[in-house]
């Protein structure tokens, strides 16, 4: 099999990386005229938590997309355990072990905490099409007090909870589906400092007490350095950057940025004056 580099590591043939549990080679994704993903590759470890940055645009949630089966890439391979990965849609991705929490979380404000970590996997009286809440309550109280979630009421419509409690319940039903590569969307986005470390909080014990792996989609550098094993920066739709969040830090992943911005500003000024 050919032999191929990636990220200062060799890698063997489809599917034989080490102990990468996913990959993405040459991933590319276009809208119409805009070319969103140009050569995207990128490998996930199990167990591992990848910090995925990039300015607005740069192809982020296009790549997230596309790992949850909601889109199609039009170029590249994928594999997930060492097989080719095609998911048909989001719930196939999810068949397969990939659950992706987006920013808008998919919760249903109205209904209570517990119905909302099944929601789509409701518990039944068999035969009897009618929703067993006892055990759906018993199993909810179990499941978020194994990961640390502190909610007093099961019973209470999230919409009355705070921002970090409704993300963290997400995560959770991501968890209880039994997905082993998890997906979050900018999953600090618009928290206070309390409410993010109580998520960064909840990763940290997934890391240290599961095999998950997970995806985190960030903007600021303390959060990755808190809870993120790698860093990959996408720029202009191609990974840019990919190393050990031990083996770089916030002024050089700054000051890559700061360099993209004053390219695009000479560009944007050179068409100005010609």
């Amino acid at each position: 099999m050919a032999e191929l580099e990636y990220g200062g590591e060799k890698i063997i043939g489809p599917g034989r990386a080490d102990d990468d549990v996913l990959r993405l080679e040459h991933i590319s994704k276009r809208f119409g005229a805009t070319q969103a993903l140009r050569d995207v590759n990128v490998h996930l470890r199990k167990g591992e938590v990848l910090a995925l940055l990039g300015d607005n645009g740069a192809g982020k949630s296009t790549l997230i997309k596309i790992l949850s089966g909601f889109h199609k890439p039009d170029g590249g391979t994928m594999w997930l355990k060492g097989g080719a990965y095609t998911p048909k849609n989001v719930d196939d991705a999810r068949r397969q072990g990939i659950d992706t929490v987006f920013q808008d979380l998919a919760l249903v404000d109205e209904l209570s905490v517990f119905h909302n970590l099944f929601l789509h996997r409701e518990r039944l009286y068999s035969p009897l099409p009618f929703l067993n809440n006892r055990v759906m309550r018993r199993e909810a109280r179990k499941r978020l007090d194994e990961i640390g979630i502190n909610i007093p009421s099961l019973d209470v419509p999230v919409a009355r909870l705070s921002g970090g409690q409704r993300q963290a319940i997400a995560v959770a039903r991501a968890i209880a589906s039994e997905s082993e590569i998890i997906l979050l969307d900018e999953p600090l986005a618009a928290m206070g400092a309390k409410e993010g470390a109580m998520i960064l909080d909840l990763i940290a014990r997934l890391k240290a007490e599961t095999s998950i792996s997970m995806i985190l989609i960030l903007h600021n550098y303390a959060h990755v350095f808190a809870s993120c094993d790698r860093v990959s920066l996408i720029q202009n739709g191609v990974v840019s950057f990919d190393r050990p969040t031990a083996e770089t830090s916030p002024d050089e992943l700054n000051e890559i940025v700061v360099e993209e911005y004053r390219r695009a500003r000479a560009a944007a000024q050179g068409q100005l004056t010609s």
